[in-house]
């Protein structure tokens, strides 16, 4: 059964829906896939990963190669005791060229490498969706802050306002002799306190815009703020350890660090095949000439052969034994970095999932505190025209109103961020994701 937790409240969202409305969270989005740094390296590793196929590939291909030379030879020779073989100085030039075709037809480390580039090229593509789901969630912090601080900011402003009233009235009611110096001081004190939380809250915003803008590459405008009323849906399963298996078997992480392994073992198997016999089949052709020779006549040769290669490594100095240790080390390192990849996968499912449970009570319960402490307000406002309460008290009421509505607004968004972080923990975010929280977004014109 699927549970919602409906949010109705428009004063808190005025602050988070900005007069004017521009981008949304998707286009925000499209924008950092374009200019991101951080994902664009990730496209590119991806785009080098999948070279290793075509290198591996090229191993257990036929290779072919040509030569040529052109050589001034200058040669002084003797033959002491032949009559047919005169001796003397000769200048003559030589050139010749050639090609040659191998066939590898046994060299087991080429096929390891194949398989191995194969892994590797799987293993880009398994990083290239973690960055992107990496960049939905970063985007969506970004904008959320954003929008958060927009919030603080006109809350900060609203509660200056009401104060700065308040103020005023304390001086109308101390010149006229119906309040004491006392309140007047008390509202001055707030209402100080209030402009340095105004600055400290500007400059908090604009922290915030510009740590979205180095995600898109430019400063970003008017954002779509939350409209009302809001629905969040509680995870389903509701079972926390069901997300947790989730999470241990299709984590984008646990992916990565699991074709890590793979390869370290084909690396294994790779060193061993140090020992092993190599043969290739091998065509060639050869075309020399030259002037003259020690001999003192000139020849032209034409040679084609055809045949079997091989060979069999004897002694390599230890070489092959120290690689195929340090292998089976490099293996030991990626299997522990599989076990702590789950029990971080495994830690992140957790805290997200208590992170959405827990939003949503939070949500109800500090929209209930927004109307206890609304009504509160209202009735502080009462008791002061009747002469029961005082100025002090109000504004006491008008703080606590401002809080709740920070803290709700807070709080719906810490919910929202936590639902991207529990797919992102089990490797399931995606665009259509992004896609319903922007739903939760006013549109343009709206």
């Amino acid at each position: 059964m699927r549970i919602r937790s409906r949010c109705s409240f428009s004063l808190v969202f005025l602050a988070l829906a900005g007069p004017v409305v521009g981008a949304d969270l998707l286009s925000v989005y499209q924008e950092a896939r374009v200019s991101d740094p951080q994902y664009g390296g990730s496209r590119a590793s991806y785009l080098a990963g999948q070279e290793k196929i075509a290198q591996g590939r090229a191993g257990l291909l036929p290779q072919l190669s040509a030569n040529a030379n052109l050589n001034y030879n200058a040669l002084d020779s003797k033959f002491p005791g032949s009559t047919f073989f005169p001796g003397g100085q000769r200048d003559f030039g030589s050139r010749g060229f050639g090609v040659q075709l191998t066939q590898p037809l046994f060299r087991p480390i080429n096929r390891e490498i194949y398989e191995q580039g194969k892994l590797q090229a799987l293993a880009s593509e398994i990083q290239l969706n973690a960055a992107a789901q990496d960049l939905m969630l970063r985007v969506s912090q970004g904008y959320f802050e954003v929008l958060l601080a927009q919030a603080n900011l006109e809350f900060i402003r609203a509660q200056k306002s009401a104060i700065s009233e308040q103020l005023a009235q304390a001086k109308r009611n101390f010149v006229v002799g119906t309040a004491t110096i006392t309140d007047t001081n008390d509202a001055q004190a707030r209402y100080d306190l209030a402009n340095a939380q105004e600055v400290a809250s500007l400059n908090d915003l604009e922290v915030k815009n510009r740590a979205l803008a180095a995600i898109t590459g430019k400063y970003p405008g008017a954002l779509a703020g939350l409209a009302t009323p809001v629905s969040l849906v509680a995870p389903q399963p509701a079972d926390i350890g069901a997300w947790v298996e989730q999470a241990l078997g299709s984590s984008l992480q646990v992916e990565i660090q699991r074709t890590a392994v793979e390869i370290a073992g084909r690396e294994i198997e790779k060193a061993k095949f140090g020992h092993y016999p190599t043969l290739d089949a091998i065509a060639s052709y050869n075309d020399t000439k030259a002037n003259s020779s020690a001999q003192g006549f000139g020849s032209e040769l034409r040679q084609g052969v055809i045949g079997l290669q091989f060979q069999l490594p004897l002694y390599t100095g230890g070489a092959v034994s120290s690689r195929i240790r340090e292998a089976v080390a490099n293996k030991t390192k990626a299997e522990q970095d599989l076990e702590n990849a789950r029990r971080q996968s495994a830690l992140s499912a957790q805290t997200s999932y208590l992170g959405v449970t827990s939003g949503l009570a939070q949500v109800s319960a500090l929209r209930q505190a927004l109307r206890s402490s609304e009504v509160s307000l209202e009735s502080t406002k009462l008791g002061r025209e009747v002469g029961v309460r005082t100025s002090v008290d109000v504004l006491n009421a008008q703080q606590q109103v401002a809080n709740a509505r920070r803290d709700l607004a807070k709080s719906l968004i810490d919910t929202i961020v936590a639902q991207l972080k529990l797919k992102q923990a089990v490797g399931r975010l995606t665009e259509d994701d992004l896609g319903a929280v922007n739903r939760l977004l006013k549109s343009p014109g709206s």
